[in-house]
């Protein structure tokens, strides 16, 4: 299987300098923009076969996300492809230099299937408004909304700038073997070193957006019932299948029973249902399985009791956990938050620090002594104090993680200069130039040099 044919043809559109007009790269985000709408009813409905995913939770999670995306790029693009102004040293008077943002080219997104939505085309949107061409491969696991992505990027775009294609690791495989000018891939670490090391065959540029465990970390001085609340919806949403959610809590010990009754007190009222549309199925049997794995019954506080017909499994908390247990293994990515206790903050940051450094943090306290010292001892890509999740809706702020949760970073500007190359110039006048540099060298001249460049 090759995919040659679809990337000379992007390529060569490429260099026809078409999308590097500004104008043309607005018009296919409104386009993008103009289908999405025209299909909200069908979009929600494909999410909904694939993992009962509601309206509510599509629009507020992914497609509004989505549309706020395309509305800043859309009026921010010009701002942010502008040719940049820096100061001129001494050495390269008279001149000026500048910096130039250009497209990197044809690129490659590989979506992920927990916002299948929002982590395919929030990429893509963001090299569009580069003015790059684009290979989108969305996840085959939801089925249902790969299908309609496809079908609506392809009837509605030109596949010179804009084409899905469907499939799965085959697929995937195939598409990697070609050159592309920058990969960006949303998905598990085992999954991002696959492509990061067909990407390094090409030297091709790639951003990783992986994830890993995301601890918060309560102290004892917290609003209880407000933090359990964010929290609960934090971990929660999307039955946990969110690459930021917190995954597991380490809560200071004088507070633990009270923060356990808010916790419980908690999932009783938002009473999480498929048929109360404010959750959602486990994506398939294997994920399935393999968070019903990770649940000790002996350790289980409330919930525990999965449905497998169903794909169910209700909000799961667990106690007496430690870092040895299989739980803490590896990321959960499902509706299971295991509770740590801690007497002592640097016991708590040491215990974190053991693990890979994770995409998120949060943080819950009053005190700024404590609060500063966990945000800078601890290494994490992004996250929130006094909340969960969502620093991700912030389109000022970059989104990415570090080390083993990922390489790079997206949304807003940030995603723009993702997929861009900033081409360095520095131009000078034929008005004077001084014999300094020149030979025949000379004592004189170097005394001169050390003056003006230091």
């Amino acid at each position: 299987m090759s995919y040659q044919h679809l990337i000379d043809q992007q390529r060569h559109f490429f260099n026809t300098n078409t999308t590097k007009d500004l104008s043309y790269r607005i018009n296919e985000l409104k386009r993008l923009k103009s289908v999405l709408l025209k299909n909200e009813t069908r979009l929600y409905e494909a999410i909904y076969q694939d993992f009962k995913k509601s309206e509510f939770e599509t629009y507020t999670t992914e497609l509004s996300i989505i549309y706020h995306e395309i509305d800043l790029a859309v009026s921010k693009v010009k701002k942010w492809a502008k040719k940049r102004k820096v100061s001129t040293g001494l050495a390269n008077l008279p001149g000026k230099s500048y910096i130039i943002p250009e497209p990197y080219g044809t690129v490659l997104v590989i979506g992920a299937w927990n916002y299948p939505y929002q982590l395919s085309l929030c990429p893509a949107i963001a090299a569009i408004a580069a003015g790059c061409t684009v290979i989108l491969k969305p996840s085959e696991i939801p089925s249902q909304t790969a299908a309609i992505m496809a079908e609506l990027v392809n009837e509605n775009f030109d596949p010179k700038i804009f084409k899905v294609v469907e499939g799965s690791v085959k697929e995937t495989t195939a598409l990697l073997n070609h050159k592309f000018d920058k990969i960006f891939f949303t998905g598990s670490a085992v999954v991002g070193k696959i492509i990061y090391q067909a990407a390094a065959k090409h030297l091709t540029p790639v951003t990783l957006e992986l994830g890993g465990k995301s601890p918060a970390i309560i102290t004892k001085d917290v609003n209880i019932e407000m933090t359990a609340k964010r929290l609960v919806w934090g971990k929660f949403l999307n039955a946990g299948q969110t690459c930021i959610a917190p995954d597991y809590v380490m809560v200071e010990s004088s507070i633990k029973e009270t923060f356990l009754s808010a916790i419980k007190k908690q999932i009783e009222k938002a009473d999480y249902n498929v048929d109360n549309h404010n959750y959602t199925q486990i994506i398939n049997d294997k994920n399935f399985e393999r968070l019903e794995s990770l649940i000790d019954s002996d350790k289980i506080y409330i919930g525990g009791n999965c449905n497998k017909e169903n794909r169910i499994i209700p909000p799961t908390i667990l106690t007496g956990v430690d870092f040895e247990d299989k739980v803490m293994q590896d990321e959960i990515f499902g509706p299971i938050l295991p509770i740590i206790e801690y007497t002592n903050i640097n016991d708590a940051i040491k215990q974190i620090k053991t693990l890979s450094k994770p995409l998120s943090c949060y943080v819950f306290t009053k005190n700024k002594t404590l609060k500063n010292k966990i945000l800078n001892e601890i290494s994490f890509g992004g996250g929130a104090v006094n909340d969960a999740v969502m620093h991700f809706t912030e389109q000022k702020l970059p989104f990415g993680g570090v080390g083993d949760s990922g390489i790079g970073n997206y949304h807003g500007k940030y995603g723009f200069e993702t997929f861009s190359h900033y081409k360095s110039i520095l131009q000078k006048s034929f008005l004077i130039e001084l014999d300094l540099k020149y030979a025949p060298y000379s004592a004189k001249k170097l005394k001169w040099l050390k003056k003006i460049i230091g």
